[in-house]
C-alpha cells in the first residue's frame, strides 16, 4: 500500500517520506478501514516535529489520529457484518505508530464509527480530535440548556464545532471571539448569535454590554495564557473555563481569588487522555448531531497524499479557516 510516514522528528519537508509498506492486517478486536480521506490537525504536526521535546515511541510512525473510509476487513471477535460500512475513524495514531495517512489503517473497531448518511468522507475525516474535543468543552459538566457560552476562537477547529455544538445542545446565547472580520463570518455561519473581534473590541466590555454582569456558564478556550483575565472576568459564579491549549505557554498565572469568589473551575481538556465513556458520548452526540443537520463542515483546503509534506505546512502556517485534508482514493 502506499503510504507516508516518518523515522525521526522535524519539519515536514525534511522528514515525511512517501513510499511502499505492507498493508496491515486486523487483529482481534480490530477493523481494518480502506481509508478515503486523512485529516490533518495540529496535535498531528505536533507530535511529527516534537514540539515541546515530544518522543518518538516508534522507529516509524505513518501520521494522522483522524480519517474516514470503508471497512474492509474484520478481526475475530468483530461482526463480519461491519465489512463494506462508511467510518469515521479517532486517533488512529493513539498508542499506535500507524496514522491514517495510508491506503488501509487498522484500529480498535470502538475507534471506527459508523458515518451518517448525510456526511461525505471529508466531513467525516475531519471530526474526531476537533469535534470531540469541542463536545467535551462544551457537555463535560452537565447540560448546557438555557446556558450562556463563550467560544474563544470561533472560527478554529475546536471552537467551530464548539459553537454548533452549544446551539445543538439548548444553549440560550453562544458568543465566540475572532481575530478578523472573515473569521467573523464563519463564526456566524456556525451559529454564534454575537461575535467580537478582539482586535477592534474589548471583550469584557463588549459580553457585558450583551449579557450583562451575570457571566457566561461556559467558556471554551484555545489561548488561556492570553485569555485568563479575561475569561476570570467573566465566567459565571459556579461556572466552567474548559481550555485545551495555553498559547504555547508551559505555565500560566491564575487570578485565583477572582475564581475562588465565583466558585468558578478551570477544566483542561486533551481529547487523547478522555476517558472512554466521554469518547463514547462525544461520538454517540457527534453523530446525532450529524443526523439532525446540525453540523457545518469546512475544508480549507485538499491535498494527495503524496503532498502530505505540503499540506503539513499549511497547517503550521495558522493561515487557513478550515480542515486541510489529505484525498488517498
Amino acid at each position: 500500500m502506499k503510504a507516508v510516514w516518518y523515522e525521526k522528528p522535524g519539519n515536514a519537508t525534511e522528514v515525511l517520506e512517501y513510499g511502499d509498506m505492507e498493508q496491515p492486517a486486523p487483529g482481534a478486536g480490530d477493523v481494518r478501514i480502506k481509508v478515503h480521506v486523512s485529516g490533518i490537525n495540529p496535535s498531528d504536526t505536533k507530535f511529527r516535529s516534537g514540539w515541546m521535546g515530544l518522543k518518538q515511541p516508534y522507529p516509524k510512525t505513518i501520521p494522522h489520529n483522524d480519517g474516514a473510509g470503508v471497512i474492509d476487513a474484520v478481526g475475530e471477535n468483530v461482526s463480519p457484518e461491519r465489512i463494506g460500512e462508511r467510518v469515521w475513524i479517532y486517533e488512529a495514531q493513539r498508542h499506535s505508530a500507524f496514522g491514517t495517512a495510508a491506503d488501509y489503517v487498522v484500529v480498535p473497531a470502538h475507534k471506527a464509527m459508523t458515518m451518517p448518511e448525510s456526511l461525505d468522507f471529508a466531513a467525516g475525516a475531519g471530526l474526531g480530535v476537533p469535534a470531540m474535543t469541542a463536545h467535551f468543552s462544551v457537555f463535560s459538566d452537565g447540560p448546557i440548556t438555557d446556558k450562556t457560552v463563550l467560544v474563544h476562537g470561533g472560527a478554529g477547529a475546536v471552537g467551530m464545532y464548539a459553537i454548533q455544538l452549544a446551539k445543538w445542545g439548548g444553549a440560550k446565547t453562544i458568543l465566540a471571539t475572532v481575530s478578523s472580520d472573515e473569521k467573523a463570518a464563519v463564526a456566524k455561519q456556525m451559529g454564534a448569535g454575537y461575535v467580537i473581534n478582539y482586535r477592534q473590541e474589548n471583550v469584557v466590555t463588549r459580553v457585558r454590554e450583551i449579557i450583562g454582569k451575570r457571566g457566561c456558564d461556559r467558556i471554551v478556550d484555545v489561548a488561556l495564557a492570553a485569555n485568563i483575565d479575561i475569561n476570570a472576568k467573566l465566567v459565571a459564579r459556579n461556572g466552567v473555563i474548559a481550555t485545551y491549549e495555553s498559547g504555547n505557554a508551559a505555565k500560566v498565572e491564575i487570578p485565583f481569588y477572582e475564581l475562588l469568589y465565583k466558585n468558578a473551575a478551570l477544566r483542561t481538556v486533551l481529547v487523547y487522555a478522555m476517558s472512554d465513556a466521554a469518547h463514547e458520548a462525544a461520538a454517540r452526540d457527534i453523530n446525532q448531531a450529524s443526523r439532525d443537520g446540525a453540523l457545518q463542515h469546512l475544508i480549507a483546503a485538499h491535498y494527495p497524499l503524496n503532498e502530505t509534506a505540503a499540506a503539513h505546512d499549511a497547517v503550521d502556517s495558522g493561515k487557513l479557516i478550515g480542515k486541510v485534508v489529505i484525498d488517498i482514493t
